[in-house]
């Protein structure tokens, strides 16, 4: 068994613009890649209109609220 990389090229109805020669009385395998297709980008997620621009920070963000000591987890 060998691989051989073809690439086909389709017209816009799908339809093979050339057909590949291929080797006589052989049983072939095809995994189709499409190539230059992109991805649709993911729906960008809206806060509720509720709460949308209504939080607050206060405070220093970087700073823990408790100390090492007060942490259950660390003990």
């Amino acid at each position: 068994m060998h691989a051989e990389k073809i690439i086909l090229e389709t017209d816009q109805q799908g339809n093979l613009l050339q057909i590949p020669k291929l080797p006589p009385n052989a049983q072939l395998e095809a995994i189709f890649l499409v190539l230059n297709q992109s991805q649709p980008a993911p729906k960008r997620r809206k806060p509720s209109t509720l709460i949308a621009g209504k939080g607050k920070i206060i405070g220093d963000i970087d700073v823990p609220v408790a100390t090492e000591s007060e942490w259950d987890a660390l003990n």
